[in-house]
C-alpha cells in the first residue's frame, strides 16, 4: 500500500514562496514508471494540476505556472517537494500530492491535501 502525505507551512504572505514537501512510504519514487505529482483545488474551483517528476527525475509544468513552479525531489529520503514563487491570494488551494503509472489517465494514489493560504 502506498501512501503519500503533504507537509509544509499553512500560511503564505503574497509575494514569498509557498514550499510543501510530499512525503512517500510504502513505494519508492524512483520506481519504473510513476509520475509524481502536485495538483490544488482552490476554493469553489475544479481541481488544476500544477506539474510532476518523473521517476527519472524529468519534470514538467502547467504553462500557466511554468515560470514559477518548481518541483525537486530528494531520493535518499523518498519525498518531493514543491516551491511556487511569488505567491497572490489567489494562490490559496487546497494542495495534493499524488502518484500517477504510465499509460494510465488518473492517479491511483494522493495525498490527504493540505490547506495552503496565502494572504497578509
Amino acid at each position: 500500500q502506498v501512501q503519500l502525505q503533504e507537509s509544509g507551512p499553512g500560511l503564505v504572505k503574497p509575494s514569498q514562496t509557498l514550499s510543501l514537501t510530499c512525503t512517500v512510504s510504502g513505494g519508492s519514487i524512483t520506481t519504473n514508471y510513476y509520475y509524481w505529482s502536485w495538483i490544488r483545488q482552490p476554493p469553489g474551483k475544479g481541481l488544476e494540476w500544477i506539474g510532476y517528476i518523473y521517476y527519472t527525475g524529468r519534470t514538467f509544468y502547467s504553462a500557466s505556472l511554468m515560470s514559477r513552479a518548481s518541483i525537486s525531489r530528494d531520493t535518499s529520503k523518498n519525498k518531493f517537494t514543491l516551491d511556487l514563487n511569488s505567491v497572490t491570494p489567489e494562490n490559496t488551494a487546497v494542495y495534493y500530492c499524488a502518484r500517477k503509472l504510465d499509460r494510465e489517465f488518473a492517479p491511483d494514489y494522493w495525498g490527504q491535501g493540505t490547506q495552503v493560504t496565502a494572504s497578509s
